[in-house]
């Protein structure tokens, strides 16, 4: 089984993009983030026609987040209390997808340590481990993948000297990263990939991504019993390049 994540955004704008990963990479589950769609806009039919289901939770030009999977959807939750967007937007759907229930996060920004949207950042996260205290349990096969707007170290940035006490890589931030793993889930990534210099994400200026001038940002983190049955797992930079792409390459892992 393989399942990917990928910040597409506008999922208006990359269709054809998606449409053409989809049938070269073949993931049975695709999580995705910033959509950037109402619901009654998401593209039902041409997922159909690719193979894929499409669950989707948005609200309009901003946030949105979607599974799309080929071995079936069940459970649908909308939002950390499961009936639709929380006080933040479109930020969190899950289902049952197979044997695996996964979870699609796009996680706030935060702009600026100490700005009112790095708070709400790191309330959202607060959020997030209630959830998984209240609905899920370390035992089963979980994952939890997206864009988090975390590196959770100085190895997934291009320069730590640069970042130090920024956004994405203050410590607060990667505390609250570090409390997902202390929860019960593992960087699958990481497990095939230790080395640094792996990025998901790249600035659209000044040739940012050429250079490799990246962040690692979007994860795809599962319970032990996921983490175990993991085979590989990569980052599609070739999905970032090409006309009109996301600043967002998807990463994607292979389960036995």
């Amino acid at each position: 089984m393989r399942i990917a994540t990928w910040n597409v955004n506008s999922l208006k704008v990359r269709l054809p993009k998606v449409e053409g990963w989809l049938e070269s990479a073949r993931p049975d589950i695709l999580l995705m983030q910033e959509t950037k769609l109402a619901d009654g806009a998401a593209p039902l039919i041409p997922f159909q026609l690719a193979g894929y289901e499409l669950a989707h939770h948005g609200e309009g030009r901003w946030n949105g987040v979607a599974i799309a999977s080929r071995v079936g959807i069940d459970d649908v939750s909308l939002g950390f209390e499961g009936s639709g967007p929380d006080a933040d937007g479109a930020r969190f759907i899950a289902a049952t997808c197979g044997d695996v229930r996964v979870v699609s996060i796009y996680a706030p920004n935060g702009r600026a340590v100490d700005s009112p949207f790095y708070t709400a950042k790191l309330d959202w996260y607060a959020r997030l481990h209630d959830w998984l205290s209240r609905m899920a349990d370390p035992a089963t096969q979980l994952i939890v993948g997206g864009d988090f707007n975390v590196a959770p170290t100085d190895e997934d940035v291009y320069d730590p000297a640069l970042f130090a006490g920024s956004t994405h890589t203050s410590d607060p931030e990667r505390a609250t990263f570090s409390r997902l793993l202390d929860w019960g889930l593992v960087d699958i990534y990481r497990i095939h990939h230790p080395e640094p210099g792996r990025y998901t994400w790249w600035d659209y200026r000044a040739g940012h991504f050429h250079k490799g001038y990246g962040m690692r940002i979007d994860h795809l983190l599962g319970t032990r019993s996921v983490a175990e049955r993991s085979i590989g797992a990569e980052i599609d930079r070739n999905a970032r390049k090409g006309p009109i792409p996301s600043d967002h390459a998807p990463l994607y892992i292979d389960l036995a």
